[in-house]
């Protein structure tokens, strides 16, 4: 198939249009867009070692990488955190949550999901699907969760996203990227924080596109690689 194909294709299922103003979507640089496809490559984060594929091979990534790819590159980032079906309602299908609205009315970034289950329940399906989770207040595992919010990524580290959840009643806010001055305000709102932490908190999203991108019988495949190394250090 030809990179134009593709190109058009990805465009009307998940319109660049749709990204934030700010955001580096698409195409990185001019490729040849007559090119034969016959494979695509999924990528949260495209590393230069990672820049090795065949001439025949496009590189879809989520996060627009900070050089420019020789392969085929195609960033589908903001697009897909906002459109419905994209990468937060992957999250909630994943953690079994429905989504009712949308957590920043302004940019759809964000949902806001329903529950009716026991905080025990829902830790326990978040820890056997995350094994890297952290919480701000822990909540007594009878208490009766009823809204959750979730923004797959970098909602942690915002500040406003945590004002935002306070301000609309929500019992859990599940994101990624926390840190020590949204944790502290968390505290000061009385607010339960989830971290998943950004790269598994996006990573269905990446199975989800991928299920689309499937419709073209194009060789896919999703390659998850996290840059950030855990590291056990040894007394």
């Amino acid at each position: 198939m030809k990179l134009k194909e593709i190109t058009d294709f990805l465009n009307k299922e998940i319109p660049e249009s749709l990204a934030l103003d700010f955001d580096n979507v698409g195409y990185k640089k001019d490729y040849d867009l007559s090119q034969e496809i016959t494979s695509i490559k999924i990528y949260m984060d495209l590393l230069v070692e990672d820049d090795e594929h065949n001439k025949n091979t496009l590189i879809i990534t989520h996060h627009p990488p900070l050089f420019t790819p020789k392969t085929p590159t195609y960033t589908i980032h903001s697009n897909w955190d906002i459109i419905d079906g994209g990468a937060n309602d992957a999250l909630a299908d994943t953690l079994n949550l429905e989504v009712i609205d949308y957590l920043d009315e302004n940019t759809k970034i964000g949902r806001i999901c329903k529950s009716n289950q026991k905080f025990k329940s829902l830790k326990e399906n978040i820890i056997n699907n995350f094994k890297n989770t952290r919480i701000v207040n822990n909540l007594d595992d009878s208490k009766t969760i009823k809204k959750v919010g979730i923004i797959s990524g970098f909602g942690l580290k915002n500040p406003e996203y945590i004002k935002l959840s306070k301000q609309k009643d929500l019992d859990i806010l599940i994101s990624g990227d926390l840190t020590q001055e949204t944790a502290i305000l968390a505290k000061k709102l009385n607010l339960t924080l989830i971290d998943l932490n950004h790269h598994d908190s996006e990573l269905p999203g990446l199975y989800a596109l991928a299920n689309i991108i499937n419709k073209l019988n194009i060789n896919i495949e999703v390659i998850d690689k996290n840059p950030i190394e855990e590291l056990k250090m040894e007394k």
